[in-house]
């Protein structure tokens, strides 16, 4: 019974398609293969979008690779939870991934004909996959019980690790099969990127089927939600009512929110914004995801030229982003268990502790010469602190109740991405001015809100716990 209702079901209802262990099996399984194609694809250009902007428009400019590209991210996360709201994921997921295919080819085109206009448009379309990747975390936790959450969503965030660290060590290869085809060395990556994103686009399209009680239609009664003017079943909180116009309800604790009942109402993305300005749990998430990719992007967009300044190889610079990409994604099974035993916020305040490691690493890396060794061993704790980090701040979002929970991950996907576009748009010129030491400074201090802000909270509630079974 217990199971029923924090997935969102009545008591005793015989689980509808989909949602039993097969369904939930190849809903899963499809995701994770997503993800892993998704992984090749986006690893594959960041290897290099950064060298291929800077060799087209100076250093001063290298970091506009990254920022567009996040930028595209950001612009899409809106539009594509909407239409997961609308049409479904298995729509949503899709659509992301078909337009990267279109962003890689006008990368390739733009390399081709030296047009930095043309590469920085592809750039931003080929971003789209970003969001696309981020959005099947949450695929992955409609419906789940929150005792299982955080895990299910590390098992698909941790599913890009293979693809992430293979695709910046496709570079090579890449670079000879571009030049084969008559394109800049630098540009041939993509052309895996493109064949990545195509078959992710397929895999979630063919295979892919969502829980059907997992999104109710807009203005139908939510998951679990008894017969219109019956009685609320025995223990089932009230769902915090929010309107079509953005009324924000009184905040509940988030054991109340994940089984809320009630009828849905239509909210957009704003409106889901003001909502959560008033809950804690919410607020908490959306601040996190923003500061942990905001730095991750900053140090991660400016270690390649910084090593390649220093007489690094390609070969070299791959090695390092490919086990920054394998920080980011190996461990994710850890985190998701810790968040699920030991606490959300407890998570979150490890992974702003390793972010913050990582940049003190980083920045002795630089004031001692840049030593590959060090470097590497940064942009592992990097990767670690994302992942605990992004892990715990989506499980205290996919906890939110159905009127508001699509859009306001779409809203804290496009904000995580602002962020990241950001900090990569100011990492090329404080590259320029200050150097890698500079860079790594800036991250760190980027971080003290968050941290204040999970201080905050650990003094009102020292973690959020799964519901204990009776």
């Amino acid at each position: 019974m217990t199971e029923d209702v924090e997935a969102g079901r009545a008591p005793g209802a015989t689980p509808a398609t989909g949602g039993g262990p097969v369904g939930e099996g190849r809903r899963v399984g499809s995701l994770v293969a997503t993800n892993l194609l998704g992984g090749v694809g986006v690893a594959s250009g960041i290897a290099v979008g950064s060298l291929l902007v800077e060799q087209l428009a100076g250093t001063g400019a290298a970091g506009l690779g990254q920022a567009v590209g996040v930028l595209g991210a950001a612009v899409a996360a809106v539009p594509l939870a909407r239409l997961a709201a609308r049409r479904g994921r298995r729509w949503s997921l899709p659509v992301g991934y078909g337009v990267a295919c279109v962003g890689t080819a006008g990368v390739l085109v733009g390399a081709a004909t030296a047009s930095l206009l043309l590469l920085v448009t592809g750039l931003v379309l080929f971003g789209v996959a970003q969001a696309a990747g981020l959005q099947s975390r949450y695929a992955a936790a409609d419906g789940v019980p929150a005792r299982r959450r955080g895990r299910t969503i590390a098992v698909v965030v941790w599913a890009t690790t293979v693809g992430s660290v293979a695709g910046p060590n496709l570079a090579p290869a890449g670079g000879r099969l571009g030049e084969a085809l008559g394109l800049p060395a630098l540009a041939g990556p993509y052309l895996f990127s493109g064949a990545a994103f195509a078959l992710a686009a397929l895999v979630v399209a063919v295979a892919y089927r969502a829980r059907p009680d997992a999104v109710p239609a807009p203005g139908a009664p939510g998951p679990g939600a008894p017969a219109p003017g019956a009685p609320p079943a025995a223990g089932a909180p009230t769902a915090p009512a929010v309107t079509a116009a953005g009324a924000q309800a009184p905040a509940v604790e988030a054991d109340a929110r994940e089984r809320a009942t009630g009828r849905s109402a239509v909210v957009g993305a704003r409106a889901a914004l003001r909502w959560a300005a008033g809950d804690p749990a919410a607020r908490a998430g959306l601040l996190l995801l923003a500061t942990a990719h905001g730095v991750m992007v900053m140090v991660m967009t400016m270690t390649p030229l910084s090593m390649r300044h220093e007489g690094a190889s390609l070969q070299v610079v791959g090695l390092v982003i490919s086990v920054h990409i394998a920080g980011m994604y190996v461990l994710s099974p850890l985190f998701g268990w810790l968040a699920d035993a030991w606490g959300v916020r407890r998570t979150a305040a490890l992974g702003v502790a390793v972010l913050g490691a990582a940049t003190a690493l980083g920045l002795v890396s630089a004031l001692a010469g840049g030593g590959h060794a060090l470097t590497a061993a940064a942009l592992v704790l990097l990767g670690l602190g994302w992942s605990a980090a992004t892990i715990s701040a989506s499980s205290l979002l996919a906890a939110t109740p159905d009127p508001v929970r699509l859009p306001l991950q779409g809203a804290a996907d496009a904000g995580m991405s602002y962020a990241g576009a950001l900090a990569a748009a100011l990492a090329g010129p404080v590259l320029a001015l200050g150097g890698f030491e500079a860079v790594n400074v800036l991250g760190a201090a980027l971080l003290v809100p968050a941290a204040v802000v999970l201080a905050a909270a650990a003094r009102g509630r020292a973690g959020t716990r799964p519901p204990a079974r009776p």
